[in-house]
């Protein structure tokens, strides 16, 4: 950066001076004609002597020698003190501009590292707050409620279980809508991607159901004696006591926090199991795609 700044200054300088030193070099030889013009004079005389004062050409002519004269150097007044004064104003003023010139650049580049400053204490902000953000998101999902699916066995009736949800959250859910769905497939893979309820329209509870922390309710209860009724035929009953074919059975539960806004998301519970069916006994296990077991 100084080599530039004196470059600059030495071109600013040269440029002032130029034309004063031509102007001094001008008015110096012109006073020097002044002062001694015998050597105008002297010079003539001696073109005239050179000269022959009688020749004749082949005709008989006379011709007489040719003078030619010299015009005098053109008189350049002398540099004044107004001219003096003038060109010292210049000078300073073209020191100042130089010195403006470096204070702006020196500003300009202060100005540049500041705001490459303000960039990155915005990144770190912006990066902060995220950070805030999903501590308090996390908070937030410890604190809700969460609302699980199980097959526990029924007390009441032998080989039969009852599907149940239980809030295993820290605060109250409200069960607001639920659907559930029974078919018969040869395994997992032959099961939709995403769970269908067409044929069903999901049911609202007759009375909102609330579960504090720890309570659970019955969603679906489920027996031998319903198999019976799935099945269409003899033969399909013995393939699904063969295992050729599986029952599941499947739904959905749609319940809301009682702490969060009353119009927040609501949270969903997708569940699905598997129907053993022995020839004796039965068993119900978690089953099914993860897009049938999934919670939001």
């Amino acid at each position: 950066m100084r080599l530039e700044g004196l470059a600059i200054f030495a071109v600013l300088l040269a440029v002032i001076q130029a034309p004063t030193a031509v102007a001094a070099k001008i008015s110096d030889s012109a006073a020097a004609s002044r002062q001694n013009p015998s050597i105008l004079i002297s010079s003539i005389a001696a073109l005239q002597s050179s000269a022959s004062p009688t020749t004749h050409s082949e005709g008989g002519e006379q011709n007489y020698p040719h003078v030619t004269g010299v015009n005098p150097p053109p008189y350049v007044p002398p540099w004044t003190l107004h001219e003096q004064i003038a060109w010292a104003a210049n000078l300073v003023l073209a020191i100042l501009g130089y010195v403006g010139i470096m204070l702006a650049v020196s500003t300009l580049r202060k100005i540049d590292r500041q705001t490459g400053y303000a960039e990155a204490a915005a990144e770190a902000a912006a990066a902060s707050a995220h950070a805030a953000l999903m501590n308090a998101q996390a908070i937030i999902n410890a604190e809700r409620s969460w609302i699980l699916i199980t097959a526990e066995p029924s007390r009441s009736a032998e080989n039969s279980f009852v599907i149940t949800a239980t809030n295993r959250g820290r605060t109250p859910a409200k069960i607001i809508e639920s659907a559930e769905r029974v078919k018969i497939a040869i395994d997992d893979r032959h099961l939709a991607n995403t769970p269908e309820y067409k044929f069903e329209k999901p049911a609202s509870p007759k009375a909102p159901i609330i579960l504090l922390p720890g309570e659970s309710t019955p969603i679906q209860p489920f027996c031998r004696e319903d198999v019976r009724g799935l099945c269409d035929t003899e033969e399909r009953y013995k393939r699904i006591e063969t295992w050729e074919e599986k029952v599941y059975l499947y739904g959905r539960v749609i319940y809301r926090d009682l702490i969060a806004p009353a119009d927040g998301e609501a949270h969903q519970t997708n569940w699905c199991c598997w129907y053993i069916h022995g020839r004796q006994n039965s068993g119900m296990v978690v089953a099914g795609p993860p897009e049938y077991n999934s919670h939001t």
